[in-house]
Formats: structure tokens, sequence, C-alpha cells
């Protein structure tokens, strides 16, 4: 286990760029299996994400992982920051309630270059579920969401604008 990833050393992290995240559950725990504890923790990455200046374009609660795709929405929002306090938040309300710790340290994250675009992202964020077989078709598993769209709004973007994205 990592305990620390590296950041890129020439990107400072700050400003209107896109991110996919993605953080681990402390020893790789299915705690993402029910609504309430899936329901805790976004309470607390939203919090965390607008006060930072961050849009929630796209989750999904996996089991024992969260992805997420983030957008900053201004010059001030620092990825870093948003990272470490929706961690913090999340972490200290699930120990609350459940008495057990919820991250491992860290996390993965990948800044979204503008010639990539986010759909790829979006797609494989939407068929992590089908893939883990977990549900046979992404409109199947409520754990995956935006704030930005509606949930069928982003499947039906997935669907008619990258359909070979789709496929298994």
């Amino acid at each position: 286990m990592i305990r620390k990833r590296p950041r890129l050393k020439t990107f400072d992290y700050c400003g209107r760029h896109h991110y996919f995240l993605t953080f681990c559950t402390h020893q790789r725990a299915p705690v993402f299996t029910r609504a309430e504890p899936v329901d805790l923790v976004l309470d607390q990455i939203v919090r965390s994400a607008t006060q930072l200046e961050f849009a929630i374009t796209a989750y999904v609660f996996m089991p024992d992982h969260l992805h997420l795709v983030l957008h900053g929405l201004s010059q001030n929002a620092d990825l870093k920051a948003c990272a470490v306090l929706a961690k913090q938040r999340s972490a200290y309300e699930y120990s609350r309630i459940y008495g057990r710790r919820l991250w491992q340290p860290s996390y993965y994250d990948h800044v979204i270059r503008d010639e990539e675009g986010i759909l790829g992202f979006l797609a494989y964020l939407v068929m992590n579920p089908v893939e883990a077989g977990l549900v046979e078709r992404p409109e199947d598993y409520p754990f995956t969401g935006s704030l930005t769209m509606t949930r069928e709004e982003m499947i039906a973007i997935i669907r008619n604008v990258a359909p070979l994205l789709l496929v298994r």
C-alpha cells in the first residue's frame, strides 16, 4: 500500500481543471453496500467540494472504493485541499457513527487533460459496477450519480455520445 502517492511536481492542482479521483476504504473493507454509509459519506464530500469550489460531475461508490470526477469552478479551486477535507470530514462522520476507520491513506488522482475529455472517465465510472459483476446494466446500480446532471442524463450521454465506451 502506498502511504502517500506522489503528485505531479510541475502542476499546482488549482484552477478550472477536471480530475478523476479514487479513494479506497481501509483494508479494502466493503463499506459501501448500503445506502446509509453512502449517503453519510456523500454528504461530507458534497459539503467539502462546495466549500472549496468544485462541482461533482460524477461519482460511483463501489463496495470498497469511491471514484469521483470533479471540476474546479474557479481559479481558487484547490484539488489537494478538497481531497484532504473530503476524506477528513467523511472519515470523521463515518467513525462517529460506525466506530471504524474509513479510508486508506492518500488517494489516486488523474488530471484530465483537455484533449482527453471526460467522456472516457464517465464511461469507466458508469460501467464500473457492471464490469465488477454487481449489476447487468448501469441503470441498476444505486450508488452512481452526479451533482451536475441526473443519473439518467449521465448514462444517456455516455450511451448516445460514446456508445463504444460502454461495450464490454
